[in-house]
């Protein structure tokens, strides 16, 4: 778990400097960032006042400078739903299509009491699917119904649940009536493989921190090859632009060679871009089908950097829907992380994909002084952490 937390710390933080916006200059913010501490030690505030001094790599391009939060929608559910009947949020379902206030909770153990990974949950109506996905290693299973449109009540009677091929034999309950409990003979295993899937922005606004973000990779890469995984870790990569562009998606496949992922991430740049929705469709359309995710793993996590949101209209509204039905399908947590720029549309729509993916929401925060303001996120009392820190504490939860 060291060589992850070492992983981690080069490559996700790296990445979420990238998508701050190139309005600042990135390594001046560093430099001044480390000047204004009086005792020449880096600090940045939290919610509580307190501070926290990040640790780094010793040079110029030091890692724990960013802050960031996170806030999971699925932990907090009384929240969001009061959230989504306030006025700067009760339109927002309608604009993207995406409502995921219908939720049927799965929770799949042994007869031993421990969770069950890795295991296939369907919600089916005359054996037709309307929801699939995998439990993690939690051994929980999220799932949703009339994702597409607004569905004001289920005939959940008319639905059958089954766990790993076996129908759950008591009444299916909504959320607000509980969670399913259901019970297996056995675990089974689903191995020691991590998959890690970087889904970055790469228009113009990127093109300072990407300048950094080369930096940074190489000086972490000699410590990453130090270490010995305690997991089967396996990276990837995708980078998007806008229709238009000089190209529109690049990609570098599932790899057990992190230098493979970080010597493609080196070579990519910034351009192009201009208005302010990406082709976050197709990235996400090529993460879940160019990557080549395994049947069987621990985890499987996509983290999707951005600062803008998707283009609205019929055609790739239908495609995002389509794509995080097929990312849930997989056992793919979408985990989005938000920088300086985002809208509260955008904010609505990252939280929905990661809800519906089972994930949780990450947003920078403007308490490192790095990148432009940040958009305050609609929730309630949260932790600002290095982020970093925040990326390690993730990948291990969910891979533990």
């Amino acid at each position: 778990m060291k060589n992850l937390r070492l992983l981690t710390s080069s490559l996700l933080l790296s990445l979420l400097i990238l998508s701050c916006d190139d309005a600042t200059s990135t390594e001046d913010s560093l430099l001044n960032t480390i000047a204004e501490s009086s005792d020449g030690s880096e600090s940045f505030s939290t919610e509580s006042g307190s501070s926290t001094t990040p640790s780094g790599n010793g040079n110029g391009s030091e890692a724990g400078l960013v802050t960031a939060a996170e806030w999971n929608d699925l932990d907090n559910w009384t929240f969001w739903k009061d959230l989504l009947e306030t006025e700067e949020f009760t339109k927002k379902p309608n604009y993207w299509n995406f409502h995921n206030l219908n939720r049927i909770s799965v929770q799949v153990k042994t007869e031993t009491g421990d969770p069950v990974n890795d295991k296939s949950v369907r919600l089916e109506k005359n054996g037709t699917v309307f929801w699939e996905t995998k439990t993690d290693n939690l051994g929980t299973a999220e799932l949703f119904v009339g994702l597409p449109q607004a569905v004001s009540s289920v005939a959940v009677e008319e639905y059958v649940l089954l766990v790993d091929n076996k129908v759950l034999n008591t009444p299916i309950k909504m959320f607000n009536q509980g969670v399913n409990e259901f019970v297996l003979g056995s675990a089974g295993s689903a191995g020691t493989k991590v998959e890690l899937a970087f889904i970055v922005d790469a228009t113009g606004s990127m093109s300072d921190e990407l300048e950094f973000l080369k930096e940074d990779l190489l000086n972490v890469i000699s410590k990453v090859e130090q270490e010995t995984p305690s997991l089967d870790i396996m990276t990837s990569s995708v980078f998007y632009r806008d229709v238009e562009d000089d190209y529109l998606v690049k990609h570098s496949g599932f790899t057990s060679n992190v230098e493979t992922t970080l010597e493609f991430i080196k070579k990519q740049s910034a351009d192009g871009g201009g208005d302010f929705p990406e082709a976050v469709h197709t990235a996400l359309n090529t993460a879940l089908t160019e990557l080549q995710w395994s049947n069987r793993a621990r985890t499987r996590i996509a983290f999707l950097l951005l600062d803008a949101p998707p283009h609205n209209n019929a055609i790739v509204i239908r495609q995002l829907q389509e794509a995080i039905a097929e990312a849930a399908r997989k056992g793919i947590k979408i985990i989005p992380i938000t920088a300086s720029g985002i809208d509260k549309e955008t904010e609505y729509l990252m939280r929905s994909f990661a809800i519906t993916t089972n994930g949780t929401y990450v947003f920078i925060t403007n308490d490192s002084g790095i990148g432009n303001e940040h958009l305050e996120a609609s929730v309630g009392e949260y932790q600002v952490e290095k982020l970093n820190d925040l990326m390690v504490r993730l990948i291990t939860k969910y891979s533990e």
